[in-house]
């Protein structure tokens, strides 16, 4: 069985059409419906829509979009599980300037997280519920999906772009993980651009070695080096830059820093950094709650005094101006939550916001 058809397989058994990766009947049906019109100009028979647009995957040249409906991994205010369906309704508005190939949304059992957190009767029985097979073989977890999922993608496609929508941000440990493995296989340097209010370096959180404060610590080891590794917008820790710096070996821009000596010198630091290491590819990773709440509350750990949309789309934009961007995520978008005390639309600001930054990282992926 050739790369392909082993891939194609598994989006019929890992996927499921654009917007219904949140398991739900009635819940947000007619938003459902709303996007699904919007793809494929039906609302009707959208299972055979959605197989027909993933089987031209091979020829397709365009950026793949994957929705990974998944806040298991978060630990404050969940919600980021609906960021995948609202950001596409957003991007597909009129509003912004995309082309790209949506193969659909992982399959989500919501109260799952990783594999290796379960034991052998819950993985049974999750796989006949997934695949109608308790004695399949296949992961049922949302990460442990998303990663044999880009592995098999990146196997049949090593030039092919993705850009996941999340999801609370343990989402992009496989994304990453996957993608970093991949551009090793090919000889390729690539490096991590991390936008973010927090590190995401914790070793564990409360026993549980992955999740959305500690995935970048367990993806170091993919990197060239560990300081491959840039962080940006970071503002709400426990310790300082230096600690991190010094523990991880990561590089890191806080807030008031990129206030203080401007994105343009910040970005010129980082250009010639990754120069001197001879990266060639980056991967962005984009957590909303990089930028300051006024920009986006609907988020489940707003953070005050952070970077601005504009601010955010500089850096990007220099970046991809020196190397290729070929991977990105966005994530933590959680649509209903109302977190700002001012009384503002929440939703409609963070909405737009993380669609200007999408669509500025999908036609980086494009070029």
């Amino acid at each position: 069985m050739t790369n392909w058809s082993t891939l194609a397989t598994k989006i019929n058994q890992y996927l499921c059409p654009p917007g219904n990766g949140v398991f739900t009947v009635n819940t947000a049906k007619e938003r459902k419906e709303a996007l699904h019109k919007s793809l494929y100009n039906s609302s009707e028979n959208i299972e055979q829509a959605w197989q027909a647009q993933t089987a031209t995957l091979a020829d397709d040249k365009r950026p793949v979009v994957l929705g990974v409906c998944s806040d298991t991994g978060g630990g404050i205010l969940r919600g980021a599980n609906w960021g995948p369906l609202f950001l596409r309704q957003t991007l597909l508005s009129g509003d912004y300037n995309v082309d790209y190939l949506d193969v659909g949304d992982v399959r989500v059992i919501p109260h799952l997280l990783h594999d290796k957190y379960l034991n052998e009767e819950t993985i049974s029985n999750c796989r006949k519920a997934l695949y109608g097979d308790s004695d399949s073989t296949l992961p049922v977890s949302a990460l442990s999906i998303a990663e044999d999922f880009c592995d098999e993608f990146y196997r049949a496609f090593p030039n092919k772009n993705l850009f996941a929508i999340g999801g609370d941000h343990s989402v992009s440990y496989p994304l990453v993980k996957s993608y970093l493995r991949a551009k090793k296989a090919q000889g390729k340097k690539a490096a991590l651009i991390h936008f973010d209010a927090h590190t995401d370096l914790l070793v564990e959180r409360l026993g549980i070695d992955i999740c959305f404060g500690s995935w970048v610590t367990h993806i170091l080891d993919d990197l060239p080096s560990p300081d491959m590794a840039f962080q940006f917008g970071i503002r709400s820790s426990g310790k300082d830059r230096g600690h991190w710096e010094d523990s991880f070996g990561v590089n890191q821009f806080w807030t008031h820093e990129i206030n203080e000596r401007g994105a343009q010198d910040i970005v010129d630091e980082t250009i010639a950094k990754l120069k001197a290491n001879n990266i060639e590819e980056l991967y962005v990773s984009f957590d909303i709650d990089a930028l300051d709440a006024h920009f986006a509350a609907a988020t489940g750990t707003p953070e005050p005094d952070g970077l601005n949309p504009q601010q955010a789309l500089l850096i990007i934009s220099e970046l991809a101006k020196h190397f290729k961007i070929t991977g990105a995520d966005m994530v933590e978008i959680a649509p209903f939550l109302n977190t700002n005390e001012d009384g503002g639309n929440d939703r409609e600001k963070t909405l737009a916001a993380g669609s200007q930054i999408s669509e500025l990282l999908i036609n980086c992926l494009a070029d």
